[in-house]
């Protein structure tokens, strides 16, 4: 994400001092790289690029980005949510999640940029593009988790790198395709694998949780949608996550309150009323329930640019 990498994409409604108004987004743009939709560099490039004052303030992507940490310590933030980061640790951010950089330091990675559409379709990879609820951080093994995941990008990096007009961008698809897929064989944190213990029936409650979050809270119409009682819906959501449906509903819809909060100016009423709310005041208690703080303090935290809260 630089200057030459991504075009930067701003609600300008209300922008005042530095720090105020809503968080950039970056749209994927890069016109000097030699293929389209894709990109890869090292962590420290990027910082190199990019003025500190726009990577450690709460931003957005409408791209992918996976970062293998390969050297030093240090922080990432996505979804309001701080990860501690070391030599192994893997970061994937989906378009549409926020994130923040923690301060310049030691650390150091490989870092890739691409957009849904660059993996090709046919390879299976597809498929893990859409999992809004896949793991953000993932701390890899040493030994074999790691070194395959170096060497696979190492590769991309050699294609990348060729001299102008010998790319491939048929050999980065389908090395991307093979990470993808690689990091799809890791394990899975606890609580992140859709498959674990819920099976079918909670990959597709997730799938129809993201399709309608912002029209119902009720499980009971998830249920019925899914052709489920909300016995079973229940049973395999607490397998999967060791949370009811009623909490998954609330926490997607909460998610998506803090980056409406964060990322946009619409007023509060505007906010709760996207996300299904007939009273801005059912939505202020319910944002407070979920999240220990009001939706006016959490837009004036993010806004100043002070350090989300880690968990």
């Amino acid at each position: 994400m630089s200057e030459n990498t991504v075009a930067v994409t701003r609600n300008t409604a209300g922008v005042g001092r530095e720090g105020d108004g809503p968080i950039p987004g970056f749209g994927f743009n890069p016109p000097a790289a030699p293929v389209t939709g894709f990109e890869i560099l090292a962590l420290a490039a990027l910082r190199h690029r990019m003025p500190d004052t726009v990577l450690e303030r709460v931003h957005r992507v409408d791209f992918h980005t996976l970062t293998l940490i390969t050297e030093g310590s240090g922080e990432h933030t996505v979804d309001f949510v701080t990860h501690p980061c070391r030599p192994g640790t893997l970061l994937w951010v989906r378009p549409g999640q926020v994130q923040r950089f923690g301060p310049a330091g030691t650390m150091n990675g490989t870092h890739l940029l691409f957009t849904p559409a660059f993996p090709p379709r046919f390879t299976g990879a597809e498929r893990l593009l859409t999992a809004w609820h896949g793991p953000v951080c993932r701390q890899l093994e040493a030994g074999r988790e790691y070194a395959t995941l170096s060497t696979l990008l190492a590769q991309l990096t050699a294609e990348y790198t060729r001299p102008a007009g010998t790319v491939s961008r048929e050999i980065l698809q389908f090395l991307m395709a093979t990470v993808l897929l690689q990091i799809d064989r890791l394990p899975h944190p606890a609580g992140t694998d859709p498959g674990a213990g819920g099976g079918e029936t909670y990959t597709r409650f997730t799938a129809e949780l993201e399709r309608s979050y912002a029209t119902t809270r009720r499980a009971e119409d998830y249920a019925h949608r899914l052709g489920y009682t909300v016995k079973t819906l229940t049973r395999a959501c607490l397998a999967a996550t060791g949370q009811s449906v009623k909490q998954l509903i609330d926490a997607r819809v909460a998610l998506e309150a803090q980056r409406l909060l964060a990322h946009t100016d619409d007023p509060v009423a505007v906010i709760a009323h996207r996300l299904g709310f007939s009273e801005p005041t059912n939505f202020g208690k319910f944002f407070t329930r979920l999240t220990d703080t009001t939706p006016g303090d959490f837009r004036r935290e993010h806004r100043d640019g002070a350090p989300p809260g880690g968990h």
